[in-house]
């Protein structure tokens, strides 16, 4: 432990940081689309419940473990277990961190494309039908998307190795009021659409009769893995927290942001669609197909709205695709600088490098790259289905098993509590949900991704 440790400067910096790292592109299209299609406000009930159950717990651990080593991830598990093979959880997470960040980039890059897209006025100009054909042919490309990958890793990077204060701090007081302001002029104009009633019905009325197993299943994993947890994010933030962090008022703060950002971004899109008779779909096919196909078919009548709304809608998704690059970057960046010794830039360079190579791969994988396949799948599919269905289950299901089971009461109740300057009376509570239902709920989770159930 060191005294001199870089710290965030205020709480509003440690819940704006940490919102960053959980609001991403999974809020602004899987969340909406998981609704409309599990019984709309009725599945917004039940994931809010998984959140004040599963995801805001696991948060507050991973918050608990980070500040009480005052290191990265995989240090910090060795020391606070010392001689145990508990570090292998954290230096899983930083593996899952490193992996998610070179192919999310990708993703990420092609929001910087649509943006130039939007600027250029091709929404309002292209045929409706033509924007499949233009989504494929522009992944396809051999050098267009991972030209767009490098940049926003060096963004990214830019960022990072500024510290935490100067970089990630100041940078998450900016984007994330940003993000906010955009969503809510993007969902006024979105309700303002003739027909967008059945859009907001499509979000916000109660099916009950959807409501199953599955649906619980859905609405768990939507929970843990909206919440960045299982990938050392929270924890390596955490340990930039000040002592008299409140842990548990920072965690259901974030969560509340993090399910705001996404109730918000049903408002936008839904209402939006309908109006124009396009219902949603999943994936980036509904952020890189049909949104454009909305813009054209909405305000297609007056290009310069159509132009103006799309630039705003992806910079609204880079916004929160390089909140959630930066953390992912600070994982990996805080283990080498730490674990080896290394220089903050020198170990920012080789994450930036390293998922430079590896991003390049996952994008030519949709691409000229589609036919070399492993276990069946492209690198791409490869690494979102070992990070999201394998990784991170895993490593949130430990790290509730860590502090519900392994580390002293008295140590988790005083890091809850700082030191009991902080009254919290569901200590045992947080403590029982730990122990008991997070680690059963993320076995459900992790069996139904794996198709076991």
């Amino acid at each position: 432990m060191t005294n001199d440790r870089a710290s965030f400067g205020s709480r509003l910096g440690v819940i704006l940081a940490a919102a960053g790292s959980a609001v991403g592109l999974g809020n602004i299209w899987r969340f909406p689309y998981m609704t409309g299609e599990n019984g709309g406000a009725a599945f917004i009930l039940v994931y809010i419940g998984c959140v004040l159950l599963f995801g805001a717990p696991i948060m507050m651990a991973e918050f608990a473990i980070g500040r009480r080593a005052r290191s990265n991830t995989a240090r910090a598990f060795r020391t606070l277990a010392p001689d145990t093979k508990w570090n292998w959880v954290g230096r899983m997470e930083v593996l899952a961190g490193f992996l998610i960040l070179s192919y999310y980039a990708v993703v990420a890059g092609w929001t910087l494309q649509y943006i130039v897209e939007a600027a250029a006025g091709n929404f309002s100009a292209s045929a409706p039908g033509n924007y499949v054909e233009s989504y494929n042919a522009f992944i396809s490309n051999p050098w267009v998307p991972v030209l767009w990958t490098v940049l926003f890793l060096l963004g990214t990077h830019l960022i990072v190795v500024k510290g935490v204060e100067k970089g990630i701090e100041r940078s998450s007081k900016v984007m994330m009021p940003m993000l906010f302001i955009l969503l809510v002029v993007l969902a006024v104009c979105s309700l303002s659409l003739p027909g967008a009633g059945r859009g907001v019905e499509f979000l916000l009325k109660p099916d009950f009769s959807k409501v199953d197993g599955d649906v619980l299943l859905a609405a768990m994993g939507q929970a843990f893995f909206s919440l960045s947890l299982g990938m050392g994010c929270m924890c390596t933030y955490a340990s930039y927290f000040k002592p008299d962090t409140d842990l548990p008022k920072t965690a259901f703060s974030v969560s509340v942001v993090d399910t705001l950002v996404a109730i918000l971004s049903g408002l936008v899109i839904f209402p939006a669609a309908f109006s124009v008779d396009i219902r949603p779909d999943s994936g980036p096919g509904l952020l890189f197909v049909t949104l454009p196909n909305v813009f054209h078919q909405a305000f297609g009548g007056v290009p310069l709205v159509a132009g103006v709304l799309g630039v705003m809608f992806y910079i609204l998704l880079a916004l929160a695709a390089l909140t959630s690059t930066i953390s992912l970057h600070e994982v990996v960046t805080a283990y080498l600088h730490e674990e080896f010794s290394l220089s903050r830039r020198k170990a920012a360079g080789l994450v930036t490098a390293g998922c430079v190579v590896l991003g390049t791969f996952c994008s030519l994988s949709l691409g000229v790259g589609k036919d070399y396949t492993l276990f069946g799948m492209t690198l791409f599919d490869l690494f979102d289905y070992v990070t999201a269905k394998l990784m991170l289950p895993v490593s949130a299901f430990f790290v509730s098993v860590f502090m519900g089971w392994y580390l002293d009461r008295r140590i988790v109740c005083d890091e809850l509590t700082n030191s009991g300057t902080i009254r919290l009376r569901v200590c045992r509570l947080v403590v029982f949900l730990l122990k008991f239902v997070a680690p059963i709920g993320i076995a459900f989770v992790f069996a139904n991704e794996l198709e076991l159930i």
